[in-house]
């Protein structure tokens, strides 16, 4: 009997030993899982996507876990926008992280496309106040933040500081009308001033940095419309005041970018408005004619100083994303100090992150962000109108500041319009 007993307590023993084999192979099995690699897909224009896997490669170094597909979209943003719009209407779940153009956050928070990242930045401690502040506001809509700034761009003044004395560098739009008229026609140079004034998205540029500097805005950030006010009227007859003087070419309404930095590299100009890029062109010996011999400043001040119009794209995460952790662990990176330090060496894009301005070796790598002028000028950079529909915003902006250019209407009667017809299309 007492064998019995033995043999059922062994027998007992054994099952016993058995199932917790079994168990520690389930736990096993469940490490195996947790550790098992999760795929996010990244995806942006092709601009400037040379380097991306590089900065893909030194991510998924730190984070072993986590495997990241590089998409890469048309370089229109346009084109962007439409295959971004398709997918996440859809409610697809094909991208993970999405690159934005500065104007896309509100749009995407208002449809319901993106996830708001105010919890990922208080977990990680994020402290939002170390990046460009205009590239913040720019994703904040309705007191949240639904994307984080990865890289940005901004008007400023470029000048010939081979012609414009150091002491005659403008300071005001007023001082700029004076300087520009003594210099111009002299040294070969036909204009005074270079801007872009044709109907279109520059113009919508042009025109708050204008109106900004005195003071006006379009919309504030309690999504009121205010830009029947009469510090922007000020702002708009400024520019209108400017584009009508003999420091400009004659046919300015019809001037983008490409018209004004080809006037300006082929020494037709000691002035001109532009974005960051300018600096590299005009330095290309290949395509210029004024090597060595341009300066930055901040563009001129109205009565509440100088303001640039904000450029840049953000990182944003899809709110159909099977992995939001992953992701935000991504755009963390891309736009952290790591991040944007690989990308502004490698791409030559200016930094979100501003104490990136001080980086030895990013200043090796782009001289151009050194320059206080360009500093300062970054620095004063708003977004534009901050609207869910900011396209139907944009072409309200560009047709009755172009009317006003034209003189069909007065600025006074270009912001009232502009005030009654934003105030009609504003999605709330």
């Amino acid at each position: 009997m007492r064998r019995k007993k033995q043999s059922l307590l062994v027998l007992l023993l054994t099952f016993v030993l058995i199932l917790t084999g079994c168990g520690a192979g389930g736990q096993d099995s469940d490490q195996k899982s947790t550790s098992k690699k999760v795929k996010i897909v990244y995806s942006q224009g092709k601009n400037n996507s040379k380097y991306v896997p590089d900065l893909i490669r030194a991510f998924e170094k730190k984070h072993p876990s986590i495997d990241v597909e590089f998409r890469v979209l048309p370089s229109s943003s346009t084109s962007q926008h439409d295959a971004y719009v398709t997918a996440l209407n859809a409610k697809s779940s094909e991208y993970d992280v999405i690159s934005m153009d500065v104007v896309w956050p509100a749009e995407f928070a208002q449809a319901g496309y993106v996830l708001p990242l105010d919890r990922f930045i208080q977990k990680d401690r994020i402290d939002m106040g170390d990046y460009n502040k205009g590239a913040v506001l720019a994703s904040n809509f309705n007191g949240k933040q639904w994307a984080m700034p990865r890289f940005g761009d901004a008007g400023v003044l470029f000048y010939r500081k081979d012609i414009i004395p150091q002491n005659e560098v403008p300071k005001t739009w007023d001082q700029l009308q004076k300087v520009a008229e003594k210099y111009k026609d002299k040294n070969g140079l036909q204009y005074g001033y270079l801007m872009q004034a044709k109907q279109y998205e520059g113009l919508v540029c042009n025109a708050v940095e204008f109106i900004a500097s005195y003071g006006g805005e379009f919309i504030n950030r309690k999504g009121e419309v205010v830009i029947n006010s009469p510090e922007a009227i000020k702002g708009l007859q400024k520019m209108v005041d400017i584009a009508h003087s003999k420091i400009v070419p004659g046919n300015v309404n019809t001037f983008t970018e490409v018209e004004s930095h080809t006037a300006f590299v082929e020494n037709e100009s000691p002035f001109i408005r532009d974005w960051a890029y300018l600096y590299a062109l005009s330095n290309d010996k290949s395509q210029s004619k004024i090597v060595g011999k341009v300066g930055v400043a901040p563009l001129p001040a109205g009565d509440k100083g100088s303001v640039s119009a904000l450029g840049g794209w953000q990182l944003g995460i899809s709110k159909f994303s099977k992995h939001p952790k992953e992701a935000w662990e991504f755009v963390k990176f891309m736009t952290g100090k790591e991040g944007q330090k690989m990308t502004a060496i490698k791409m030559g894009n200016v930094p979100t992150l501003t104490s990136l301005f001080q980086d030895k070796d990013v200043l090796k790598a782009n001289p151009f962000f050194a320059d206080k002028g360009f500093q300062a000028g970054y620095a004063a950079a708003v977004p534009r109108p901050v609207a869910p529909n900011y396209q139907e915003i944009s072409d309200i902006i560009q047709i009755e500041i172009s009317k006003a250019i034209s003189k069909e209407i007065t600025p006074k009667q270009a912001v009232e319009e502009m005030e009654k017809q934003i105030k009609a299309k504003l999605v709330k």
